[in-house]
């Protein structure tokens, strides 16, 4: 059976619990307690060297990072509905999970870190804010024609993104202002198989 190392706070825990119960998917989920530290304890080291969740273990494959394990997920199991395999529509969906570890995390997700974790000595919250509008007016706008990131179904593009800008009000971002974002939120919320997050 999968193995699933994450907390139930992280976001990036999230997004490869919920493609997993999306794929339906059996797993067994560990928790790593970040509060505690325990990403950094050499037990969980030796597993995982960068000290982060989540972590997939399914059977001999170990792999860290949340975008590189929807990759791994949707490919293995999800088939190309998930993630395509032709060259212009696996860019596209790739386009996004790269703006996931880019303009997301510089915003939303860096001012959830500030406001909710206190993690302020490291974040400058003017311009996690700032980023967070940019993502959000831009994917309010890419929204306003289409009911997913790409094509008329959902992808691992949408998965990646969804968790911290669902999540972006932790980080005290006004998202009633974008209403194709919230209409979007609300599409993947209906999904068979979502599984809910605190906070979302």
């Amino acid at each position: 059976m999968i193995k699933l190392y994450g907390h139930e706070v992280s976001g990036n825990s999230y997004k490869v619990k919920l493609l997993l119960e999306l794929l339906k998917i059996e797993y067994e989920w560990i928790k790593v307690d970040l509060m505690k530290g325990e990403q950094k304890s050499l037990e969980y080291l030796a597993l995982n060297p960068f000290g982060q969740v989540p972590f997939l273990i399914d059977g001999e494959t170990k792999l860290a990072d949340a975008q590189a394990i929807l990759v791994y997920l949707a490919r293995q199991y999800g088939g190309d509905k998930w993630l395509p395999v032709d060259a212009l529509p696996l860019a596209q969906v790739i386009r996004w999970l790269s703006t996931t570890a880019g303009e997301v995390r510089q915003g939303p997700e860096n001012a959830r870190l500030y406001h909710l974790f206190g993690a302020g000595t490291n974040i400058n919250i003017d311009r996690a804010t700032q980023k967070s509008e940019y993502i959000l007016n831009l994917l309010n706008e890419h929204l306003s024609t289409r009911t997913w990131l790409e094509f008329e179904h959902p992808t691992i593009a949408d998965v990646a993104v969804f968790p911290y800008v669902a999540l972006a009000r932790d980080g005290k971002i006004n998202v009633d202002a974008y209403p194709n974002v919230l209409a979007w939120i609300d599409r993947i919320k209906h999904l068979p198989g979502y599984v809910p997050m605190a906070g979302i």
